[in-house]
């Protein structure tokens, strides 16, 4: 077997742009629908999560995470969550690439929000406001900054609010302390917390803003409250990942306070033309759902940017 490169951060993260990867990502939702498929298996506090998407005549990946909670206590060098993502080629089946997981979900997670926003956001906006201030947060500060250079204000909430003030004064944005008006202010809001019960209040959204909602992962987490999701009209990244996997839209689906008739659509309809932002006054709504095929088209546009890298004779 040829060899296989290993692409890691160190190897190509400054080479990426996040109007790349947003470019990617349109670009992968206009081809096939993708098939997509995960395995989850656990033993005890610990998980193994397989991923897989295809898209037919573009590529294969499989991203394998582990998850292993009681890394952070019993070995303090390792993180809670390992990933790799092997990318194969759709037409012969043989491996192309595997590549760091964490890098490829850092760029995957921000670039389909800001895709969200820019399909939906209004053009004009000039506020973001960032719930939470891990990892993501960062990610999103910069993948904001570059979609929408009319930004004038970001802010950064979060329930800790030292950790506001490091991410802001890390990343020059405006920390906020007070939920409330955090979210009364924003054009844009996005939320990246670990939230398990919503938080945000749909009497705070203003008229116009678009809400980016990517906190919820698992069946039993939500961050947006029953009466922000009434307020505003609903889209999501994928309607296979994102309806019922996932308790922000999952709960309010099985108690009956939405239909699925009322999530208007998803990327494949949004990067055909389909129905999206109907006026300025209209609050959008958008879930990140991640999912295999937008991993896939990441590392996919990984691969092509490390084959440019000059290689040593």
């Amino acid at each position: 077997m040829r060899d296989i490169p290993f692409i890691s951060e160190e190897h190509i993260d400054k080479l990426l742009t996040w109007s790349e990867i947003t470019d990617a990502l349109f670009s992968v939702h206009q081809r096939p629908e993708a098939d997509i498929n995960d395995i989850l298996l656990q033993s005890k506090n610990s998980s193994l999560l397989s991923r897989a998407a295809w898209v037919e005549n573009f590529g294969i990946a499989v991203k394998t995470a582990t998850i292993f909670p009681d890394n952070a206590t019993k070995f303090q060098d390792l993180p809670t969550v390992q990933s790799l993502v092997t990318l194969f080629d759709d037409n012969s089946g043989a491996p192309q690439a595997v590549i760091d997981g964490n890098l490829i979900t850092k760029w995957k997670t921000a670039g389909d929000s800001v895709l969200g926003a820019k399909l939906l956001a209004r053009k004009e906006s000039q506020v973001l406001t960032i719930l939470g201030a891990g990892k993501v947060a960062q990610s999103m500060i910069d993948a904001y900054r570059e979609l929408f250079p009319g930004l004038e204000t970001i802010y950064v909430w979060n329930h800790r609010h030292e950790k506001a003030v490091a991410l802001a004064s890390e990343k020059d944005v405006t920390p906020i302390k007070d939920l409330s008006e955090a979210v009364r202010v924003a054009d844009i809001l996005s939320s990246a917390t670990t939230a398990i019960n919503p938080f945000i209040e749909g009497e705070w959204l203003k008229n116009g803003c678009h809400l980016d909602l990517i906190g919820a992962f698992r069946p039993d987490m939500r961050e947006a409250h029953d009466s922000a999701l009434l307020r505003g009209s609903i889209f999501v990244d994928s309607y296979k990942t994102a309806l019922h996997d996932i308790g922000e839209l999952g709960i309010p689906l099985a108690s009956g306070l939405i239909s699925e008739a009322d999530v208007i659509n998803d990327f494949y309809g949004l990067c055909s033309g389909g129905t999206g932002r109907s006026s300025d006054t209209e609050i959008t709504i958008f879930k990140n759902g991640g999912g295999a095929h937008l991993d896939l088209a990441v590392a996919a546009h990984i691969r092509h940017r490390f084959d440019k890298i000059p290689r040593e004779s």
